[in-house]
This record gives C-alpha cells, structure tokens and sequence, in this order.
C-alpha cells in the first residue's frame, strides 16, 4: 500500500517562515502554496486540503513533492520568461531617431508627431518597417528620456561685419561713455480701446465706440540712454526723436557717438559721430 504524500519534519525556522507567509504574505499564489505545506505539516490529507484551498489534489501532491525536495524555495510560482522581445537595440535606436527628427524633413505635411502618426510612419517605413504599440511607443521614449518640449527660438545677425561693429560699440561705451548714447524705437503704436467699469442697470451697461481713428499719423515709440549719466528717456511721435528729454543730444564740444542696438536680427550699423 502506497504511503500517504505528507509533508517531511520542518525546522523550527521553516514553521515561522511560513507561518509568517501565511498570515501576512501578499501574493496569493505563494500565501496558498504555503498555507497547503502548513496544512499537511498539521496532518491534514492532500483530498482535505484541496477542499480547504479549493485547489487539484494533483497540485497540492506537486507542491509537497517540490518542497522535500527542494526547501522553501518551492512554493514560489515558477514565472515563464515571457512573450520574446518584439524590437531590439537597433530598432530601439531607429524610434529614437525617427521621434527626434523634423517630421517635415522626412517628407511629412505637419511640423510635429504624435503618438499616433510616429507609429503610423514607423509601421509603414520601407528603410525599417517598427511594428510597435502606442503604450509600448510611450514607455520606449519616455524609458529613453525623450518627452513632448516646446521649441526655442533666437536671432541672429546676417550682417557679415556684425563682429566687428560690436567690437566698435563696446568700445565707444566702455571708452567714451561721456559721449555715447543708446537709442532704439518701436512700433507702430496700435490703437485698442479698453474696457473700462461703471454702475449701471443690472443688464444694462454703458455702450461705448470702438472705433477710434488715427488722425495724426502713425505714433512710434522712442527711447534713449545716456550711458555715462545713467540715464534714459523716452518719447512717443511720428519722428523719431533727437533728444533725451531734459538732455539735448546736440551738444557743443568733442563729437558725440550714437550706439544703435547690437542685438537686432536686422543689419546692425557701427557708431556714428555727431558733430557739435
């Protein structure tokens, strides 16, 4: 007659072990693979504890023979490797490339890819089709630190001499601040009204025209700094203005240098001499 499949003696410190799992253990498949080893340390047969697990007699056999044999390194779940890799390095390196370049230099009618169009483009490209998902493209780029950023701008001199006139505006403000100034405009000063507040019936607010009307030409705004006085003064009209208000800029004395701004996109222009 065959013997009874029973779990073998256990150590004092495998009972605490998986007393332990079993009351506060949190992955169930664990907590019950133990919970049928204390079980059948406690003398229960296997038929009784595959009703008290709601489990096969055959997986309660499977698991006492797995513990004598191996320990309690058993009764953990013998996870599979898995579905195979979809994708590899060099198609990993592919999607990161593809995200980071100019859709519009890849021949694409819109300035920035979504989710949806960079897997679309990945799927149908002829060089290295990508079959990838719009999860899986997600934790790809955001495991290869590419995220969705605004871009930045800056301007740029075309004038060829840029370097050269700055080095001459430096000079005169660094040199001659006595007889340099710094002037700059702005504009055209556009007209719009702003909504102003009043107590009127509930319903019924004050109706004001909007249609105002330039009558004395188009307003610029003018401004101008005197770089050894620290000073700097502005004025708004269709001319540009000549002078720091208080502070001709005609002056009698040694020529006064006028140091246009340097940092335009614009053709820049090196300082020029007033006479006085």
């Amino acid at each position: 007659m065959a013997q009874p499949v029973k779990v073998r003696g256990l150590s004092e410190q495998e009972g605490q072990k998986l007393q332990h799992t079993v009351r506060r253990g949190s992955t169930g498949s664990v907590k019950f693979r133990r919970a049928m080893l204390l079980a059948s340390a406690g003398g229960s047969t296997v038929p009784v504890i595959a009703r008290l697990v709601q489990a096969d007699e055959a997986i309660v056999r499977d698991v006492i023979h797995r513990f004598n044999e191996t320990g309690l390194s058993c009764p953990g779940p013998r996870w599979a490797g898995g579905r195979p890799r979809l994708l590899n390095r060099d198609d990993e390196g592919f999607v990161v490339a593809t995200a980071t370049t100019r859709p519009t230099a890849l021949g694409k009618p819109f300035t920035r890819w979504s989710i949806r169009k960079l897997a679309d483009h990945l799927r149908r490209s002829v060089t290295q089709p990508v079959w990838i998902g719009r999860e899986a493209l997600c934790c790809l780029l955001a495991r290869r630190g590419i995220s969705f950023q605004r871009t930045k701008t800056w301007k740029e001199s075309p004038d060829p001499d840029f370097d050269a006139k700055l080095n001459r505006i430096e000079y005169a403000i660094n040199e001659r601040p006595a007889r340099t100034f710094a002037s700059d405009e702005f504009g055209p000063l556009g007209i719009r009204p702003t909504g102003g507040s009043c107590r009127a019936e509930r319903g019924r607010p004050e109706w004001l025209p909007a249609a105002d009307r330039c009558t004395h030409g188009i307003t610029c705004f003018h401004g101008c700094y005197s770089v050894g006085d620290d000073r700097c003064g502005a004025s708004t009209g269709a001319a540009r203005a000549s002078a720091t208000p208080g502070r001709p800029c005609e002056r009698s004395g040694p020529p006064v240098r006028t140091a246009p701004r340097s940092s335009s996109s614009s053709t820049t222009s090196p300082p020029t001499q007033t006479g006085g």
